[in-house]
């Protein structure tokens, strides 16, 4: 293995050869204490040091690194103290997750680390967006995200690079290619000759390096670095290594053809640089001696304040709470609409009527206009905030809400983006690691099901993980009515509505429409916001000009009523309000929740309470919808109001069709009337 020095001091290369060598050894130590019981897995990088330490030397402290489970120099070199890492391991409250993550699945925004979930591509869009970042205000630093040889498999791989490439981000992606994915060899993953041919197909450069070579790492790296920053471009750096070990401790290396261990061991990255430092006289070896009994004393020193942590102690309110971050700024109005809201609606095929309440002095808007007007008050309010969608720059996105945007405020702020939803959910969440707020379009909430890892695994679990936030808005156009088939017509809100660390909010007025905007995007916690399309320009009411909010977790009183209770949410307002102006027999409360995650439960009780009759109201398919959770929760918690049991009136358990008739069919509103009669003859 040739070494070449370049300008590094002597100074230097004996830092290098410290911060190498305490990964090793920490690892030689926790495989000791593995054969002795005392952890319970280890994730072994032995054999691939030279990577994570030569990449993490070359960078700025201040510079964001998204490593893997093979990644320990990374941390190391950050200066992580061992004692806190090894309380991490152990699951310790004491450590960088109070012990509700494993190994290396955790962050520090301290130290510039935001580490990976078990499904491996979702980090580097992350990437991404701390690089988009730093672009936007101007910044000479770069991110790096790692990816083994099996990750570049993934779709997530293919999405950030391509974004990357296409928004000119100084993100530099290094594949750790050690062979294997698991025990499926290389020649099993890929049929491209060297990994890094893959750069070429994103219009970026690229290079091959010998990944156990700690300089070459380290000046490649460097080098690497300066170009994205002159450049403003990403780059793919490819370094073959071996893996010494499993690829955890328990699944063995039986697959590995014994040989390929012989050769790689002449390669070993910590004893080749340590002959090379022997060789040039940079170090002797009584003084390489005395390093590894430093390092030693050091390891046992921090073991030793690790063995303090106190067993766990359960602390429900502080499990609950940390699911989401805390909403310490509020920076507008919060406007009391549960009041009475007028709003008029085109109802559906075999309903009639008119409605009208009492409102506010004001002009009317459509609920389109409310949802755009949020929209644009925020975009002034938030210089930090950033949009981003498919073609929701000159061409205003597919509804028109954001037409005009790109004049205003500008294509670094309202950003067209490639078809990867994946890569935009992780981008975005990459913004929110360096204080920038942003809006995600979602061209149709069905959609979503291409970014379901990043919002359900990265989004909503992070704050819980290690504590930070993912402040991200997703802008879910939704629901059918209009004739668009299975794949644009979906009500999926269930979906999510099941994932703790999500909000979900669906509004079904104009003014809710701008209100609960404007609070998602204040919000500091992931928001999925949903609009029902057929609402968009079938639906007008009074919109103050202000910018306010309208409370997230606040249910809306429609109309009271003695009879019956209808709980429902978005376009099935509408439903229930004509419904109930064409049956004035029945006296119909009426409760819109606008919030589906967290749910007003104190509304549900006063609701129910109000009647002892209710029908839960929702577009979504029957089995798993909503309504099933609401009516569980009621007949548990709400049972000696009850007159009849919670009753539910949704759409078909079938995917959405295309023909009108079978759509209207498909719909809740077309079994409405069926089912308060049921519930009122009951």
């Amino acid at each position: 293995m040739q070494f070449d020095k370049k300008n590094i001091s002597s100074t230097e290369l004996i830092h290098f050869y410290k911060s190498i060598l305490l990964p090793r050894m920490i690892e030689e130590k926790m495989l000791l204490l593995l054969r002795q019981g005392k952890i319970s897995k280890w994730f072994s990088g032995i054999g691939q040091e030279a990577i994570s330490v030569g990449a993490t030397l070359a960078l700025q402290d201040d510079e964001w690194i998204m490593p893997l489970h093979r990644n320990l120099g990374v941390f190391t070199t950050r200066k992580m103290p061992l004692s806190k890492l090894y309380m991490q391991w152990q699951g310790n409250k004491e450590g960088y997750s109070k012990g509700r993550e494993r190994s290396f699945h955790f962050g520090s925004k301290e130290h510039y680390i935001c580490g990976m979930i078990s499904h491996l591509g979702p980090q580097l869009a992350i990437a991404d967006g701390v690089a988009l970042a730093h672009k936007l205000r101007n910044e000479s630093r770069v991110s790096v995200a790692f990816s083994g040889d099996g990750g570049t498999s993934e779709g997530d791989f293919h999405e950030a690079l391509n974004t990357a490439a296409v928004w000119d981000l100084p993100v530099i992606f290094i594949i750790e290619n050690n062979g294997y994915g698991l025990s499926t060899p290389v020649n099993e993953q890929y049929r491209c000759f060297s990994l890094v041919d893959k750069a070429k197909g994103y219009g970026m450069e690229g290079i091959r390096i010998d990944g156990n070579n700690l300089l070459e790492v380290y000046d490649t790296v460097k080098g690497v670095r300066d170009y994205c920053l002159q450049n403003q471009k990403p780059y793919l750096i490819e370094c073959t290594t071996f893996r010494m070990r499993g690829h955890e401790e328990a699944s063995g290396v039986k697959y590995v053809p014994p040989e390929l261990f012989d050769l790689w061991a002449k390669k070993d990255p910590v004893k080749n640089y340590e002959a090379y430092l022997l060789e040039k006289n940079i170090l002797t070896a009584e003084e390489i001696e005395n390093i590894k009994a430093e390092i030693k004393e050091h390891i046992e020193s921090e073991l030793k304040i690790a063995s303090t942590a106190k067993p766990m102690v359960v602390n429900m309110e502080e499990e609950i709470n940390d699911v989401y971050a805390e909403n310490k700024k509020r920076t507008c109005k919060i406007l009391d609409t549960a009041s009475l809201q007028s709003s008029t609606f085109p109802p559906p095929s075999g309903f009639s009527g008119k409605r009208t309440n009492e409102v506010q002095e004001g002009a009317d808007k459509r609920f389109v206009d409310g949802i755009k007007e949020g929209l644009y008050q925020s975009m002034q309010k938030h210089p930090n905030l950033i949009l981003m969608g498919q073609d929701i720059a000159e061409y205003g996105g597919a509804f028109k809400i954001t037409e005009g945007f790109v004049n205003e405020f500008g294509k670094a702020r309202v950003r067209n983006t490639p078809l990867c939803e994946s890569a935009i959910v992780g981008a975005a969440l990459g913004l929110s690691l360096e204080g920038f707020k942003s809006m995600m379009e979602m061209q149709f909430a069905d959609f979503a099901t291409v970014g379901f890892n990043q919002i359900i695994n990265n989004l909503a679990k992070i704050h819980y993980r290690w504590g930070q936030n993912a402040d991200v808005v997703i802008r879910m156009p939704t629901g059918g009515g209009v004739g668009a088939g299975p794949f644009h017509s979906q009500s999926n809100e269930a979906w999510f509505v099941h994932t703790p660390g999500l909000k979900v909010v669906y509004p079904s007025t104009p003014m809710d429409a701008k209100g609960l905007l404007i609070a998602a995007i204040n919000d500091p916690n992931p928001v999925l916001y949903f609009e029902h399309k057929a609402l968009y320009r079938s639906v007008s009411g009074h919109v103050p000009q202000e910018y306010y909010e309208v409370e997230i977790g606040k249910a809306r009183t429609v109309q009271h009523g003695d009879d019956i209770t209808i709980i429902t949410y978005g376009a099935g307002v509408h439903w229930a309000m004509d419904y109930a102006a064409k049956n004035k027999n029945i006296s119909i409360e009426i409760v819109d929740l606008r919030t589906l995650l967290p749910l007003d439960y104190d509304a549900i009780e006063e609701a129910v309470a109000a009647t002892g009759k209710v029908l839960i109201l929702h577009e979504d398919t029957l089995t798993g919808g909503i309504g099933g959770e609401i009516a569980a929760w009621i007949a548990e918690n709400c049972f000696s109001y009850l007159d009849a049991p919670p009753m539910r009136c949704a759409s078909l358990d079938t995917p959405i069709p295309f023909n009108l008739e079978l759509e209207k069919n498909f719909m809740a509103y077309s079994r409405l009337e069926e089912c308060v009669n049921k519930l009122m003859n009951y």
